[in-house]
């Protein structure tokens, strides 16, 4: 058998699949940059949907401060009423006790002769 060499030089059949290959990979090359080019936009949107979420979560942290700063005052507040309303309740306790002790004591001290009447 006879074998041919070539010496560097490509035949036309390969040349066609080299052009084909060629293709073939040029057509995956722009299907790969298609994909990179929506794989940053995808991150691009959660990189702007995660900043969202973090403000919305910096302004909730800021409503929950808020609310425990009021919630302390309101409980301060709510114990000072407390205090107030039992101090109150102690005078008008002893205030009724003496006005209860005068009436009992001014009631045996009544003469018998104003009951006659």
């Amino acid at each position: 058998m006879a074998q041919v060499q070539n010496h560097g030089h490509a035949t036309s059949a390969e040349m066609v699949v080299d052009h084909d290959q060629e293709e073939v990979l040029r057509r995956r090359n722009e299907e790969l940059e298609r994909e990179l080019k929506r794989s940053m936009e995808r991150e691009e949107k959660m990189k702007m949907e995660l900043q969202k979420i973090w403000e919305r979560l910096r302004v909730a942290e800021d409503a929950e401060e808020r609310l425990c700063s009021q919630l302390g005052e309101l409980e301060a507040e709510a114990m000072d009423q407390a205090r107030d309303y039992r101090e109150r309740i102690i005078t008008l306790m002893e205030q009724l006790s003496a006005a209860q002790k005068l009436i009992q004591s001014a009631s045996l001290h009544v003469p018998s002769s104003s009951m006659a009447l």
